[in-house]
This record gives C-alpha cells, sequence and structure tokens, in this order.
C-alpha cells in the first residue's frame, strides 16, 4: 500500500501544479490536444519519456512498448501501435517522430539470448520478431565480440530499423518528403546518464546531452 499512497500523493502534486491556479494549463487542453511530437519508447519503468524530457501534459504524444519497435506497414501489422501512430500523424498532425531507445534494454537482451521456452503465450516473442532481422546481423558481424558489446548494437541498430519501418507508412513517407515531418533516433545511456541522438551525415550516434561529470567524494 506505501506505493498507492505515493501515487496519490504524487497525483496531489500534479493537482496543485496543473489545475491549482487561476489559469492552469488544462484550461487550454480540456477541449483539444495539439502535442508537436510523438516519441515511441519503451516499456521500462526506467525510461520515463514525460520525465526524461521534463515535459508538461499536451508535449507529447507518446506511444510505449517493449524495446520501443515499429511494426512495418503490413496488413498484419499490430494495430495498437499502428493505430496510434496513425492517429498522431494524421489526426494530430505531429510535426516529428522520436523513437527513444536506452541501455540494458530486456526486450533486446532477450532477444539476443537463447529462446527460453514459454509454458502458455510467447507474447513477447513474438512482439521482438520485428526486430530479428537486425539481431540476426548484430550476431553476423559481431559474433566475436561480447554479450555486451552485441547487446548495444542491437538496442542501437533497432533504432534504425524502426525508423526505417516508419517510412513504409505511405501517409509518414509522404510528410518525410514534404518536410512537413521529421524523424529522429535517441538513446538514453542508462550507465551514464547521456542522450544520443543520430545522425545520419555522420552515420554515427553523436552526444546530444552529454554525460554529467562526477565530482569525487
Amino acid at each position: 500500500m506505501q506505493d498507492i499512497e505515493k501515487f496519490v500523493q504524487g497525483f496531489g502534486r500534479f493537482q496543485q501544479r496543473y489545475f491549482g491556479d487561476t489559469h492552469g494549463l488544462y484550461d487550454s487542453l480540456r477541449a483539444r490536444q495539439t502535442p508537436g511530437t510523438l516519441l515511441i519508447g519503451c516499456c521500462d519503468s526506467r525510461v520515463d519519456p514525460m520525465l526524461l524530457t521534463g515535459s508538461d501534459p499536451g508535449d507529447l504524444f507518446v506511444v510505449r512498448n517493449i524495446a520501443n519497435l515499429v511494426p512495418p506497414c503490413t496488413p498484419d501489422a499490430p494495430p495498437g501501435v499502428s493505430s496510434a501512430i496513425e492517429f498522431a500523424v494524421c489526426n494530430l498532425e505531429v510535426e516529428r517522430v522520436i523513437v527513444l531507445g536506452h541501455a540494458r534494454c530486456g526486450g533486446i537482451r532477450a532477444l539476443m539470448g537463447p529462446r527460453q521456452p514459454v509454458a502458455e503465450t510467447d507474447f513477447v516473442g513474438r512482439w521482438m520478431k520485428i526486430a530479428e532481422p537486425v539481431a540476426r546481423e548484430v550476431r553476423q558481424t559481431l559474433g566475436h565480440r561480447g554479450p555486451d558489446e552485441q547487446h548495444k548494437a542491437c538496442e542501437l541498430a533497432s533504432i534504425l530499423h524502426s525508423l526505417d519501418n516508419l517510412l513504409t507508412y505511405p501517409w509518414i513517407k509522404r510528410r518525410v518528403d514534404e518536410g512537413k515531418l521529421k524523424l529522429h533516433g535517441w538513446y538514453f545511456d542508462i550507465e551514464s546518464g547521456a542522450l544520443m541522438a543520430y545522425s545520419a551525415r555522420r552515420q554515427q550516434f553523436l552526444p546530444l546531452v552529454c554525460p554529467l561529470t562526477r565530482q569525487p567524494a
């Protein structure tokens, strides 16, 4: 019950911040939402997009799933993620899409590790098949490296794979070609606290926010 009490108290602070004054933020948000950014992130409890970006309600339209994956546009694409992307791009007309991956991703670790038999369901395994081509390529090119290096390479490559999959949606590709929509790949390094962004020109992830320099104790 301690967690529940923490959540209730947290909502009280949220209420005071956004509803407490005479011109609360929700005065303008009640009628409609107009976020400029769709962020596709992981379900991992350590990687909350709103907290990481310091966003207020209404800033981000967030889609979260295991390993921040985007399925390709096919007739049998999982409708939950695809419909949320469709709504953000076609109805809300967001100006940018950010795919936010992170270090120590459990979904990627499961994908790169030996398959574990599941007694009744295998929803995670079936979902992670979206990134199987990435994992296969990492095993082929970095098979001589240690598991940590392979996992990180797969985490980074899966972000690019999701960006490529976004372009299989015709209404995304059209808006990108028209310059109305920008796609970004970000990587949160839990180890150092840094935020990396993919540079198409350099073809690598570069620091967007560098790690903090820790002062000696």
